[in-house]
């Protein structure tokens, strides 16, 4: 498997971890207007259970919107070539992790690997920034070596 392909299924997993998200947020941000529509006519202007589904639905909305900008950030991604230093965008393999570096959505899978989608105002973001495979970084007391940039 080229470096291409490698980036490009490792942007897939996340972006397929992205849809899902946004589509469990839309199902319960759905959900919760249904449950306030079912409640009836709005009698009482500080209803504390209508309040509550609103918020409710409010927040799965934020959440929802969130997954969408993060699907477009990355299929921005897939149009870039693979990367031979760290910067943002690359897919950094160190000897006890593997990185995505683009935004904060955290672990993923590819196959059966194991992957941290991270941002930029993470640290560990921060002392990759610049470095080249075969480069070392400490982080939290633990040393890592780059050996796949991609």
């Amino acid at each position: 498997m080229t470096r291409e392909e490698k980036r490009q299924r490792v942007i897939c997993s996340c972006i397929e971890q992205q849809e899902h998200i946004a589509t469990i947020a839309k199902q319960e941000m759905d959900s919760a207007q249904q449950q306030s529509n079912d409640y009836g006519a709005n009698v009482d202007r500080y209803d504390s259970y209508r309040t509550k589904m609103m918020r409710s639905r409010d927040m799965y909305a934020r959440q929802y919107s969130n997954a969408q900008t993060g699907v477009r950030y990355l299929q921005d991604l897939l149009r870039m070539p693979p990367f031979d230093a760290v910067e943002h965008g690359a897919c950094v393999v160190t000897d006890k992790q593997r990185f995505l570096l683009s935004i904060g959505a955290g672990k993923f899978s590819v196959g059966n690997e194991v992957w941290f989608a991270i941002s930029a105002q993470t640290p560990i973001y921060a002392a990759l920034k610049g470095k080249h495979v075969g480069d070392g970084i400490v982080f939290n007391g633990q040393s890592q070596t780059i050996k796949e940039i991609f």
